[in-house]
């Protein structure tokens, strides 16, 4: 049998301690599978993907990614490289002055040379139909382009899962049946939240429901 690619075990976290968000929540990914995960807003759901990355670190309970127990700073480095978080606000994810620099940034820090990475933010923008876009001023795109460049800077890296935050936010209706598109024909693991039942139907395989800061 093929071991998922995360698995959470009694994972228990608050921002403040004795308020806790999750409360032994248990969750696992296989490759290739496709998980909706739901809830009402300030539930945890961000926060889920934030412990899978090891961008906070549960009070309790366990991480396991590709295989390995991730607890260290160094261990979670390695798991960043291999799975690519969309934040929900996308000015938390673009950072550089071009649409080229920002998406850049991750195959460059992954050893790629400058011609590799040229190549790789061509191909990237013009699969989410942003081609041209290269030398565009990023703080002056619309919110539904800088939320295609925030998902094209994760892209870029060729990560083997997808932590999606609300990847249709700011959208319009034929912008977020190509996103979709896309999406169904990539072959990454990906976790997906969204308030769009649709858009969930449309590419999800199975939901949970955190709920109590549980999974259901």
């Amino acid at each position: 049998m093929t071991p998922p690619l995360f698995h959470l075990a009694g994972i228990r976290f608050g921002y403040d301690p004795s308020h806790p968000v999750l409360r032994g929540a248990e969750f696992s990914l296989a490759p290739g599978e496709r998980v909706a995960l739901t809830g009402r807003n300030g539930c945890g759901k961000t926060t889920l993907l934030h412990l899978m990355l090891g961008l906070l670190r549960p009070q309790a309970g366990s991480v396991e990614a590709f295989g390995a127990p991730r607890r260290t700073e160094a261990a979670f480095r390695a798991v960043r490289a291999r799975a690519g978080l969309l934040f929900q606000d996308s000015d938390d994810q673009l950072f550089c002055p071009t649409v080229a620099e920002d998406v850049a940034f991750g195959p460059l820090n992954l050893g790629k040379s400058r011609s590799e990475a040229a190549d790789i933010v061509t191909d990237t923008l013009t699969m989410l139909g942003l081609a041209g876009f290269e030398r565009r001023i990023t703080y002056q795109l619309s919110g539904g382009e800088k939320r295609l460049v925030a998902l094209a800077t994760v892209l870029a890296m060729a990560p083997e899962a997808l932590l999606l935050d609300e990847p249709c936010n700011g959208l319009d209706a034929g912008t977020e049946d190509r996103l979709i598109t896309i999406l169904a024909g990539l072959p990454q693991a990906m976790v997906l939240i969204s308030h769009d039942a649709a858009f969930l139907d449309r590419l999800a395989h199975r939901r949970v429901e955190l709920r109590d800061g549980r999974l259901i």
